[in-house]
């Protein structure tokens, strides 16, 4: 990862920008470009071996003019609370750009799940939840999964929660194994949402899917499921990269006559490694973990981390590429976004395209505080209702205004939430 890329400072640019078109007197833009609160915290835990290790935890919430924050929990060894502050920022104009009354936080612990053993992660779960517990709950703010964190943490931080607080608050987690409070469709939500945007995009351009291939950033649970659904309307998806926990760096894998995603999945560990030497037996070209971006392919979905399309890679972008559908949060920097408009590539923003999470761990949230469960099919419905109606939104308003998409879809959300700290007095 850049040493030198800050996503704080990006989201703020990106913020700044859009505050200037929307005319924001100073005191709005001094709230909404900064967190209205933070908290960092360590987290003692005795390890297997008898030793005690002490963790760097954080939670940010950005903003919650518009509802209780909303946000992952991301265990990850690179963490940092410039990365929390971003991530929240950006949670906030997400759950805006959807129209879900929720605002945005953020949640993280500087560790690598990799080297813990389910007991020490157990550990490391609750003590992030007796560090926070009076700051957060089902009407303040609604802690999830995020990157290296899944249903089984959120179980564990659930059931401190409810220790700590005497009763059961099923609402205060998403992300939540079903049967216990969790939604189904909810680990597909991210990677279907991400190909809604995409079906809609397509769309616009006339242009039919299964006429294009695609090149995918990343293979956790939004790769898979944007994968999956992308190939069941007729997709193809000629590359792959991921992170190798063994090696410590990360792999394209290439197969010229598309991806088995069943194929894939057989040789891919817990946190989505793929065992390259597997792979390489299966027919796939193993290639540097960069090289997803330089495929020729007409559709790239960076499914990972941030920062991960900028002045650099994006240079390597084949001519071939027309839709750009940003899976995670932040991959592509200010720079780079230039780049884009010149070439002009469809660019679907990160905190629109991947907001099918977060709007399902909504439809969870509603459904544990009315303790009534929809099916698999109803959930799924409704997130492609509110994702299709989310981008005709932001794209109606890029063509009206001649915006760039990321900037229509920056109007739409921040405009909510200043509108929505107007009406409740605060400037």
């Amino acid at each position: 990862m850049d040493k030198t890329y800050n996503p704080f400072t990006t989201a703020q640019e990106q913020f700044d920008k859009v505050a200037e078109m929307l005319n924001l007197d100073q005191a709005m833009k001094k709230m909404l470009r900064n967190s209205m609160r933070e908290y960092h915290f360590l987290i003692p835990v005795r390890m297997d071996d008898g030793s005690v290790e002490v963790f760097r935890g954080f939670r940010v919430l950005h903003n919650d003019a518009r509802g209780p924050g909303k946000g992952g929990i991301r265990f990850h060894p690179q963490e940092t609370i410039d990365t929390v502050r971003a991530l929240a920022m950006w949670m906030t104009w997400k759950c805006a750009v959807v129209d879900i009354p929720l605002g945005g936080g953020k949640g993280g612990v500087i560790c690598d799940p990799h080297n813990l053993s389910s007991r020490e992660q157990e550990l490391l779960c609750r003590g992030w939840v007796r560090q926070i517990s009076k700051n957060v709950g089902p009407l303040s703010d609604v802690p999830a999964p995020d990157v290296m964190t899944n249903a089984q943490h959120m179980l564990w931080m659930l059931d401190e929660y409810e220790t700590i607080h005497g009763a059961k608050y099923p609402g205060f987690i998403t992300g939540k194994p079903v049967g216990m409070g969790g939604s189904l469709g909810r680990k597909e939500a991210t990677g279907y949402g991400v190909i809604f945007t995409v079906r809609e995009a397509l769309k616009e351009m006339g242009v039919r899917p299964e006429d294009t291939i695609a090149s995918v950033q990343g293979f956790g649970n939004v790769a898979r499921h944007a994968i999956e659904l992308y190939q069941q309307i007729g997709g193809g998806v000629i590359a792959v990269s991921c992170w190798d926990q063994k090696d410590n760096t990360s792999y394209t894998f290439r197969k010229t006559d598309g991806v088995s995603l069943d194929e894939l999945l057989t040789i891919t560990d817990s946190f989505g490694s793929i065992d390259k030497n597997k792979a390489s037996d299966l027919g796939y070209t193993v290639l540097d973990g960069s090289a997803w971006i330089e495929q020729e392919a007409d559709i790239l979905i960076p499914a990972a981390l941030e920062n991960q399309i900028n002045a650099e890679t994006v240079s390597k972008m084949s001519q071939r590429v027309k839709l750009i559908a940003e899976g995670a949060n932040g991959p592509t920097t200010i720079e780079a976004d230039e780049t884009i408009k010149k070439r002009n590539i469809f660019l679907i923003p990160d905190f629109l395209a991947n907001a099918g999470g977060v709007t399902c761990s909504y439809f969870e949230q509603v459904q544990c505080n009315m303790n009534y469960y929809w099916t698999k099919e109803e959930t799924l419905g409704k997130l492609d209702e509110k994702m299709t109606s989310a981008f005709i939104a932001v794209s109606d308003l890029a063509r009206e205004k001649k915006l760039y998409m990321r900037d229509a879809a920056y109007v739409i959300a921040i405009d909510r939430v200043a509108k929505a700290a107007r009406y409740r007095g605060w400037v």
